[in-house]
């Protein structure tokens, strides 16, 4: 890592060297975040909704200036898009990935598979079905969803969240997952291997949380991430990359650029590339004062993303969510602030504004290494 020395220990909070202040840098640019990624060979994006699209013109026009990629927060899980069994609804997905395409951005998919978020028909049906059944069951929406999208979504998060060390197993696999518990560590296999041949040029991902910080909980993490993937790789699985949700708590697990970037070696060993693809900031126990809290949420995050963009592996940034106005984390009980104000955990404000998160994302790009960018 020759562009910069790691430090010692855990980051601390606010003691990277400050970033330009977000009004300073509109003065100066109306570039979004996507021209900057671009000028390394990268993409950056957001999670989105399609009522957001629908009503909300500011947030639409800031997508289209920020982002030139794009993934559905819900609108292709299983839970919505399939309602009864057989009977689909991928209208929402169909107008993210419709403007996605009307402003020639790239698309995600997410998720095929995934122990949440299921309709609630599912699990009964996988507990009366034979083998050949369940695999069906899970097989049947990885055929529709990707054949439907083969060639307007590049890459898809095929397996979400395999991982849970809490559950108690050895290897650290989530154990409390329906899939696990109907086919075994197998449906990780059967799952890869159906989506390579629904659509072969796609990119086929593997996702997890919990890999970023310097804690017992995300070591524990990431040695079980290194563990699936020998057994995947021994066993020819197709995973093309891996996708580092990047989910930063930064008042509560500190974070090591040495540990992170070794992280990242050890998968760009596997010869996987990698994105960060839900990436946001936890604000929850900073400093009362906006400002001082936005400075830090700036500091971790930059310190976070130079890791992650010195790595010639890393293709995309993702942040889940664009805007402050519709960050989950402003409703989620364990991040929610207590007097309802909103969290501040992503680059643009309650008003569509750039805050110093913003200005922390464009400068990581900007210092990044350049690599070669392709399209799907």
């Amino acid at each position: 890592m020759e562009r910069r020395e790691f430090l010692a220990g855990a980051l601390a909070l606010g003691a990277c060297s400050p970033v330009v202040p977000s009004h300073a840098q509109e003065s100066v640019s109306s570039e979004g975040l996507a021209a900057h990624a671009r000028r390394s060979g990268r993409y950056f994006g957001a999670a989105i909704k399609s009522r957001q699209l629908r009503e909300d013109p500011d947030f639409t026009t800031a997508v289209a200036r920020e982002c030139d990629m794009v993934v559905q927060e819900y609108e292709l899980k299983r839970g919505t898009t399939e309602p009864k069994p057989g009977k689909y609804d991928f209208s929402g997905a169909d107008q993210i990935i419709a403007f996605a395409q009307d402003h020639g951005m790239r698309a995600r998919g997410h998720a095929l598979v995934w122990y949440a978020a299921q309709p609630k028909w599912l699990e009964p049906a996988l507990k009366l079905a034979n083998r050949g059944g369940r695999e069906k069951l899970m097989t049947s929406y990885i055929d529709t969803a990707m054949d439907r999208y083969a060639g307007r979504i590049a890459e898809w998060d095929v397996v979400n969240e395999a991982l849970e060390p809490n559950d108690g197993r050895a290897d650290g696999m989530r154990q409390n997952s329906m899939w696990m518990q109907a086919l075994g560590e197998d449906y990780i296999d059967i799952a890869f291997h159906r989506a390579r041949n629904a659509d072969p040029r796609a990119t086929l991902f593997l996702t997890d949380f919990g890999l970023e910080h310097d804690s017992p909980r995300c070591e524990r993490r990431r040695t079980a991430m290194l563990k699936l993937l020998d057994r995947l790789k021994a066993r020819d699985v197709p995973i093309d990359a891996i996708g580092i949700q990047g989910h930063l708590k930064p008042f509560r697990e500190g974070f090591n650029q040495a540990v992170f970037a070794r992280f990242l070696d050890q998968l760009r060993g596997y010869g996987l590339t990698f994105s960060v693809t839900e990436f946001d900031v936890a604000d929850r126990g900073g400093p009362p004062n906006p400002d001082k809290r936005d400075q830090q949420i700036a500091s971790v995050a930059k310190a976070f993303l130079d890791v992650a963009l010195d790595n010639p592996a890393m293709r995309s940034i993702l942040c889940w969510g664009l805007s402050d106005r519709y960050s989950w984390l402003s409703n989620f009980p364990d991040y929610k602030w207590p007097d309802g104000q909103l969290s501040r955990g992503l680059p643009l404000d309650g008003d569509m504004r750039r805050k110093p998160l913003w200005d922390a994302i464009a400068s990581a790009f900007d210092a990044a290494p350049a690599i070669g960018r392709r399209r799907a």
